[in-house]
């Protein structure tokens, strides 16, 4: 467990996503994984089905405009909370500041985020040195056997596959495909690390959504179960309904997948990660700067005046030092939002 928890920080993708393929992987090999994940994703995909199909064949009534400032209020104050979680693990260091002090500037100055991650990349391979070891991953010796580097091919062949097919559709929807495989490619962390770059092609590159129905996914992704990053479903079905939100969905957890089944044979018989960990250090520094980007233009559509100021720093208070769970704390915060607003009060 320990091994694979550290193993799935290495390469970019949704940790926990991840981490759940692997644990399929060592147990029952290909086919293992991909019901372990099918398992993890599917029941929030279903979900998210439902809610994106009602969020906007209902968006347009006051009630549930409404119900989404509040929730878009809320994810502020969540995700100021994330940034400060993840700033306490991914800066231990001047280094790590100056990174994610750079890549918030570059943000704001419109600077592409894949050039922010792959420079970023070089500084920490390049500049930071961290320990020995990688969890207790162990350099091991073990012959090459084509019994178990088949099925991996098989499936890194079927996501190439999807891939040129999202190209081969010559529209917004293929175009769509392509980015959420790019991101799932290049982008390291949990869910809520992964959100610039989404936010970067989603909405400020393309506008396929604006930034309050992006704040609105968010919060979908956040109340649903299952990995944050289901979000990328609500965003297909903007795009194109189901069909759509399958292609999204597969795209951003497939590269990993496949990495995962990969890396997991090839770690396994290296001895010295020093340089992969520096660089998985200055990215995960410069995800802290681009994250604050993101929370500053979701409080912009987020934060409308008083009342939801008040509801975000509530929910951050919540989430840092109450400890809530995060559902919890949705629940009681609408409560309050649309008990407040029965009154004229926001």
């Amino acid at each position: 467990m320990n091994e694979g928890l550290a193993l799935v920080q290495l390469y970019p993708g949704p940790m926990m996503v991840d981490f759940t393929a692997y644990v399929g992987y060592r147990l029952r090999g290909v086919w293992g994984a991909l019901l372990a994940t099918l398992g993890f994703i599917l029941p929030s995909f279903v979900l998210m089905m439902a809610l994106s199909a009602a969020y906007f064949a209902t968006g347009s009534l006051p009630w549930v405009h409404t119900l989404f400032l509040g929730l878009e209020a809320l994810v502020v104050g969540v995700l100021i909370n994330v940034v400060f979680d993840f700033g306490e693990r991914a800066i231990k260091g001047p280094i790590q500041a100056v990174i994610a002090l750079a890549a918030f500037i570059a943000m704001l100055y419109k600077v592409n985020a894949v050039w922010i991650i792959l420079v970023t990349l070089a500084v920490g391979a390049f500049f930071l040195k961290p320990e020995d070891g990688v969890g207790g991953i162990q350099s091991v010796k073990q012959p090459l056997s084509t019994r178990i580097w088949l099925p991996i091919i098989v499936v890194v062949i079927s996501v190439i596959g999807v891939a040129i097919f999202a190209w081969g559709l010559h529209s917004e929807v293929g175009q769509m495909g392509l980015s959420f495989f790019k991101i799932g490619s290049i982008a390291f962390g949990n869910g809520t690390t992964i959100l610039p770059l989404i936010q970067a092609d989603v909405v400020d590159a393309n506008q396929w959504l604006n930034m309050n129905q992006f704040a609105d996914g968010i919060a979908l992704g956040q109340i649903t179960p299952g990995p944050f990053l289901i979000t990328a479903a609500f965003i297909g079905y903007k795009m194109g309904g189901i069909g759509a939100a399958l292609l999204a969905t597969f795209a951003i957890f497939s590269p990993s997948f496949a990495m995962t089944l990969i890396f997991t044979e090839l770690f396994s018989r290296l001895g010295n990660l020093k340089v992969v960990r520096g660089a998985l250090s200055g990215i995960l520094a410069s995800f802290v700067g681009l994250m604050i980007v993101v929370v500053l233009q979701l409080s912009q559509v987020g934060i409308t005046g008083s009342t939801s100021l008040v509801l975000a720093g509530g929910a951050f208070i919540a989430a840092r030092y109450l400890k809530m769970d995060i559902g919890f704390i949705f629940i009681c915060g609408l409560a309050i939002w649309m008990g407040l607003h029965s009154f004229g009060i926001g």
